[in-house]
């Protein structure tokens, strides 16, 4: 039986996550924001958890009601036969999301869900369900926009970026799911080899390799908020999880660098976790020594934007990476993230394509740049192409960022985020900020398989680039270990 369900993402990925959906086999998917619906059976929920890169939450609607008041959204609640879904004995937490003028406070909401429960639980069995923040049994989760609210069940439970495979974290790493959706956005499935020279905690590498093997990211994850429903099915789901028909053979190689050593061995922790070594080669090397690499590749790196990481120069590092890309990487395509205007302007190269999406509470943009000898006009001339077509429509229909926009770190947030669980990640519209800046003047592991899904902890690391910068330079790549490799975790801490 087929039913609705939301996918929750961030800002600016949910385009790739409807085509991640699309292939995945759902039915009416339609893009939200900040969001993706869909319908879909209850295999349809266990592969969204399972398989989806870019999605951070899934979520399955059970009742869509008018909230103009408390005493209606209590009453509403109580209208759902409360013991389908929670076991006697078992516990139970809701989180709210609030958008309306009649309801200021999100925890108010909750609270409200929450009696509405338990009074229900009281009056028909005499006893109550426990609330459980940490570790409930079922996740409940309520959404209010003016006065349209619904109700959903969280299938996934901990937010689906934490694949498993984090074992250690340099300053401020990359999100997951936001280093999937880079890679989704560049069209790359493996095709080319995989360059990232300022690999941080290797989390761009771990996830290009997750999508060129089509791996499942949910294959580390120790489980999934469905699994503890009342209605859940062990044997649907363990064949699944065990499915590696659709994974697929890497011939290509990914290559990792980092000037500080502190993050070369942080990345390395992590490839091994994820069992993805022989994909993946991670080595302590300074961006300015770059060679052109000797196979066609892609480049796609995060470099410093001085917000988070402080960084000695800059902008001299930004012409830096012009000046290598512009020299070295000849034939290939570079993408980078950065959130600074004046960063982009001192790579000093045009590029073919910009697309906004936001780094935690920053808006960014991702540009591509098609890197070529000679002048453009003699490039295009040898037919030679910049921007390909889908490329172009792509720019068209995005929202672009406004010409010489000030760049602005976020104020700090008084309302609740919806993905407070995920750690410094805030993502609100910069039109609501700017409002409230002018009014101020904010089981069972299968197969033997067992992984351990750690938080991510704010650790303190060294900054990427040194204005000395040792390190070893960019040699000649060797010692590409090629084939299949098992993804069994023998030596996990």
């Amino acid at each position: 039986m087929e039913f609705e369900l939301i996918a929750k993402t961030f800002m600016g990925l949910e385009p790739v996550l409807a085509q991640e959906l699309t292939q995945l086999g759902a039915n009416n998917v339609q893009i939200g924001r900040r969001m993706v619906s869909f319908t879909g059976d209850q295999e349809m929920m266990y592969r969204a958890n399972f398989q989806l890169h870019t999605a951070i939450r899934i979520l399955k609607p059970i009742k869509h009601f008018k909230a103009r008041s408390a005493e209606e959204v209590y009453d509403e609640i109580k209208t759902v036969d409360w013991s389908q879904y929670i076991e006697k004995g078992k516990t139970f937490s809701v989180d709210s999301v609030v958008y309306s003028e009649e309801f200021r406070n999100s925890r108010f909401v909750t609270y409200k869900v929450k009696d509405a429960i338990v009074d229900q639980f009281r009056e028909k069995t005499g006893t109550r369900p426990n609330i459980s923040v940490s570790n409930p049994d079922m996740r409940l989760h309520i959404h209010i926009a003016d006065e349209d609210a619904t109700l959903c069940l969280d299938s996934s439970g901990e937010s689906l970026h934490r694949r498993g495979y984090r074992q250690e974290s340099v300053e401020a790493p990359l999100n997951e799911v936001l280093a999937a959706g880079m890679i989704l956005m560049t069209g790359w499935k493996g095709e080319t080899d995989f360059i990232d020279p300022m690999c941080g905690s290797g989390t761009l590498l771990i996830e290009a390799a997750l999508i060129a093997r089509n791996m499942s990211p949910g294959i580390f994850r120790k489980e999934f908020a469905f699994e503890k429903w009342p209605d859940f099915d062990q044997e649907l789901f363990d064949r699944i999880y065990n499915d590696e028909s659709q994974e697929s053979e890497f011939t290509h190689h990914i290559y990792g660098y980092d000037i500080d050593m502190k993050a070369v061995n942080t990345a390395r922790l992590n490839v091994k976790a994820a069992g993805l070594t022989k994909d993946i080669t991670i080595e302590q090397a300074d961006f300015k020594n770059f060679k052109k690499p000797q196979e066609p590749s892609i480049l796609i790196t995060n470099p410093p934007y001085g917000e988070r990481i402080s960084t000695p120069n800059l902008l001299g590092t930004y012409k830096m990476i012009g000046e290598r890309l512009k020299h070295e990487f000849m034939g290939n395509d570079a993408w980078i993230l950065s959130y600074r205007e004046e960063c982009f302007e001192q790579i000093g190269l045009k590029p073919s394509i910009k697309i906004p999406v936001y780094n935690g509470s920053l808006e960014c943009e991702f540009r591509k740049y098609a890197i070529f000898d000679g002048k453009m006009k003699e490039f295009r001339a040898e037919g030679g192409i910049i921007k390909t077509e889908e490329e172009k429509k792509e720019m068209a229909e995005k929202h672009r960022f406004k010409k010489n926009r000030e760049f602005k770190k976020r104020l700090e947030e008084n309302e609740e985020n919806e993905i407070a669980d995920i750690r410094s990640f805030k993502f609100h519209s910069l039109e609501r900020v700017q409002e409230r800046d002018e009014r101020k003047k904010g089981g069972n592991r299968r197969n033997d398989r067992s992984y351990d899904n750690n938080d991510m902890p704010d650790y303190k690391g060294k900054k990427r680039f040194d204005k000395d910068g040792r390190g070893r330079s960019f040699g000649k790549r060797g010692g590409k270990e090629r084939g299949r490799k098992n993804y069994q975790i023998d030596d996990y801490e």
